[in-house]
């Protein structure tokens, strides 16, 4: 079973409460007057005017005035959703519970299913089946655990989650889940490669973020799980684990590659993750994510509601005092503040005011 850590947001995240299985993919997300005040658990900018947030039971809303106001988007399922992400004012991705993957075209208003957990597991089975039957009798031992592994997830169905997307243009991009999960893209989602074997993760461990830095990518997981793919090899490398506590995000700031996870520890790398060093944040919950404003300072959310901005690249924090902690579980940086998303729905906060 996946690991659950007592964080609110991601706990509610990984064990989901949308409609089981297969009626959630075939459900469209209803429209609700109180979307906003639910669950969210990802939050992303589309372009420079557009925020959109997603959350439980398919719910994606949109804004286009900073997050005042928000209008919900037409999803053709009602899958819990974890994550989302923007290539540009137009074109984004999310992903979610029963292996789903959406795209949208048109800013986050309407959304449509590139892939689910149905569809996922049989290409990862068929995937795994073929490079076996390649090797013969020079398959390795841990190619035919990974098939068995495969072969378990399709007799299981659409039960593992994705837990983060990131799309370098429209058409390629990853995305990345619970227990090894990796799929690629390089036609926008039309088909996709299993990156299963592909990863320096023998325990099969979940990954919960996926995000550039300096010219390469890098995952974010469970046990201090930290990758970094090889290009040239296609391959996700193992990193130094500087903390054996599960990382919920990493992401390219100005001083280099940052890291953060359980109870409140980050740790910043300056040379591509071969060394990493320890980043007092001012937090003290697990930190349950991050952005990076267009002036390239960092923001970082946690558990229990607070928030901690750097404008050095993450080298140094200082924590914002906010009338009203509630927990948190997504943050996106806009002009002037940011919005912040949790168990309880949306919330603004302006820097150097206070939160309303």
């Amino acid at each position: 079973m996946l690991r659950l850590t007592t964080l609110v947001a991601t706990a509610a995240v990984l064990t989901g409460t949308a409609v089981a299985g297969g009626d959630a993919l075939d459900t469209p997300a209803r429209a609700s007057p109180l979307a906003q005040w639910r669950l969210i658990t990802s939050i992303a900018k589309a372009g420079d005017q557009a925020v959109i947030a997603v959350g439980q039971r398919g719910h994606v809303l949109r804004s286009v005035d900073g997050g005042k106001s928000w209008t919900q988007s037409k999803v053709p399922l009602s899958s819990d959703l974890t994550a989302v992400q923007f290539v540009d004012s137009h074109v984004g991705y999310a992903v979610g519970h029963d292996g789903v993957v959406l795209r949208s075209v048109d800013g986050g208003a309407s959304w449509v299913r590139v892939l689910d957990g149905r569809s996922a597991n049989r290409l990862l089975a068929e995937y795994m089946q073929k490079k076996l039957d390649a090797a013969g009798s020079q398959a390795d031992d841990s190619d035919r655990k990974l098939l068995e592994e495969a072969r378990r997830n399709v007799e299981l169905g659409p039960d593992k989650p994705f837990l983060d997307v990131w799309f370098s243009s429209a058409d390629d991009g990853f995305v990345v889940g619970a227990y090894n999960l990796v799929f690629h893209t390089a036609d926008g989602g039309k088909s996709w490669q299993p990156w299963f074997d592909r990863t320096d993760n023998p325990k099969l461990l979940n990954l919960y973020s996926i995000r550039p830095a300096h010219g390469t990518l890098y995952i974010a997981g469970e046990a201090g799980l930290l990758l970094k793919l090889d290009a040239a090899a296609q391959r996700f490398r193992a990193l130094p684990r500087p903390y054996k506590g599960s990382y919920f995000g990493v992401m390219g700031t100005s001083a280099g590659v940052l890291a953060f996870g359980m109870r409140g520890n980050a740790f910043l790398s300056r040379d591509q993750g071969r060394h990493w060093s320890p980043v007092a944040t001012g937090l003290a919950s697990s930190i349950t994510a991050g952005d990076v404003g267009a002036g390239g300072s960092v923001v970082l959310v946690d558990q229990a509601g607070n928030l901690a901005r750097s404008d050095d690249g993450g080298a140094d924090f200082a924590r914002l005092a906010l009338p009203a902690a509630v927990p948190l579980a997504a943050v996106a940086a806009v002009p002037g503040g940011a919005v912040a998303g949790g168990p309880r729905g949306l919330r603004t906060i302006a820097f150097g005011a206070h939160a309303r």
